[in-house]
């Protein structure tokens, strides 16, 4: 009975954690395939064009496992009394810090894969590549936020009412701002 109870939990817990993997990654190749977009326009208008929505993927697939890392260390849990902009602020920031150093792991890995030494690749990715990281960081930064926000939403609310209020029909407003949430 034991055994059948933490094999039915496993499979709960790996098909709830498929399916956050799928919705963050997801929501970061909207995020990405966006500024991809945005680039594309841009170059575009100046006579350059390419096409690169596979590299959003990728991104995201690679982005959305390292966040879930961050998750499955509780990265940003150990927090004394904060309100939630600051825990959101706090956990924005462990993350993004997370991220770049996963990604210059990455960028270190691909680059010995490719024969160069990790001292090579880090000089590229802090020189002429400086710039486009930090830009690429903030942007990351201003990702994060909504993703971290929704999650501290969701342990503030109680588990799946805020999906319940996302998707619950709503009345109009009244005349003192408030609005009703209808029942069904």
């Amino acid at each position: 009975m034991t055994e059948a109870h933490s094999t039915a939990t496993i499979a709960q817990r790996a098909k709830r954690e498929l399916k956050e993997y799928a919705l963050l990654s997801a929501y970061l190749y909207v995020c990405f395939g966006a500024l991809v977009l945005y680039k594309m326009a841009i170059l575009g208008s100046q006579g350059v064009h390419f096409s690169a929505f596979g590299v959003p993927v990728i991104k995201a697939l690679i982005l959305g496992k390292f966040i879930l890392l961050g998750h499955a260390v509780k990265l940003g849990e150990r927090y004394g009394r904060l309100r939630l902009v600051s825990v959101i602020a706090y956990k924005a920031v462990l993350y993004l810090l997370l991220l770049i150093v996963l990604s210059i792991i990455e960028e270190a890995i691909i680059g010995l894969s490719n024969g160069r030494t990790i001292a090579v690749t880090l000089a590229e990715i802090g020189g002429g590549k400086l710039p486009e990281m930090l830009a690429t960081s903030v942007i990351m930064l201003l990702i994060l936020i909504p993703y971290l926000a929704s999650r501290e939403f969701a342990v503030a609310l109680g588990e799946g009412r805020l999906w319940d209020l996302l998707f619950e029909y709503r009345d109009g407003l009244h005349h003192d701002g408030s609005a009703n949430i209808a029942k069904e």
